[in-house]
């Protein structure tokens, strides 16, 4: 409760200092980010730079259409300008959730590296909504995931016999790529490839090996679009399997754990450590940079 008040305090003695807000319900801070409290954690753990965080993220338009939703652990660097997402971490503490508008063409130019969706118009905000989950420093986050890995040691010969007989058992003899990643075509797309810098729209579904469905943008009936070859986006394995595709192909991964979720499986605990996993995947669209 103490924490409560003491957040309520500090929220409006923050919100005094900032400038008069042209986005109805927020407050622009002096870096020139609008910002809304959404709820407050009861830990007084707050964001400093070298921090190791997880998160829930949401992207969105002005118009609150939601294009990524994901939970990240990430290690919290000094902003690359003022005005950047690292700015939007250093405002919460653990438990915290927030929505913030930032300027969109500097997120993606420079802490992206890739160009603007062609969704978003050029100088506009981009709406981001933030949850903070943990907060650890790097001495705290070193110690977890040395007990982690000593934990898991003995999982990478155990997938290795998993996915073998997983290949086996489905009489699939299509040898992987470079990249170790096992491709079998269902549909054939057109002659448009993939490039970096390009907008994709994909449906996808993802298993494990036994068949069981871990996410499906199908069932949410809401395609993926991201900016191909961004950072924060999606895991290896997939980039690299809509790398390989055409638009309108529709095609099966299968994706060993390192090209996937790796030693430590996904910061939800959903993906265990050592997971191969199976996408199947549809190219909706390619949205070329340069149109």
């Amino acid at each position: 409760m103490i924490r409560y008040y003491i957040s309520i305090i500090v929220t409006l003695l923050f919100f005094i200092s900032c400038n008069e807000s042209k986005i109805t319900g927020y407050k622009l801070t002096d870096k020139g980010i609008y910002f809304k409290l959404l709820g407050i954690g009861e830990a007084n753990k707050y964001v400093q730079e070298g921090n190791y965080v997880t998160f829930h993220i949401q992207y969105a338009t002005a118009d609150d259409s939601i294009f990524f939703d994901a939970i990240r652990t990430a290690k919290i660097e000094k902003p690359l300008y003022e005005g950047a997402i690292e700015d939007c971490f250093y405002m919460l503490s653990e438990g915290d959730s927030a929505a913030f508008f930032i300027k969109a063409d500097p997120f993606f130019e420079k802490t992206l590296e890739s160009p603007l969706p062609l969704f978003i118009p050029p100088e506009s905000y981009l709406k981001i909504i933030l949850k903070i989950e943990t907060v650890k420093t790097a001495e705290e986050f070193k110690k977890d995931k040395e007990e982690f890995l000593a934990w898991v040691e003995d999982f990478g010969e155990y997938e290795k016999k998993v996915l073998k007989n997983y290949l086996e058992k489905r009489n699939i003899n299509y040898m992987p790529n470079d990249t170790v990643i096992y491709k079998i075509p269902i549909n054939k797309g057109n002659s448009k490839t993939v490039n970096y810098g390009d907008t994709i729209t994909v449906h996808f579904e993802g298993y494990f090996l036994n068949g069981k469905l871990f996410d499906s943008t199908r069932k949410r009936n809401e395609p993926f679009s991201f900016v191909y070859g961004s950072e924060w986006q999606v895991i290896k394995g997939l980039e690299k399997a809509i790398g390989m595709m055409h638009e309108g192909e529709k095609s099966i991964f299968v994706i060993p754990s390192f090209m996937a979720f790796g030693k430590e499986g996904s910061s939800t605990g959903i993906i265990p450590p050592y997971s191969s996993v199976v996408f199947e995947i549809e190219l909706l669209k390619i949205g070329k940079k340069n149109e």
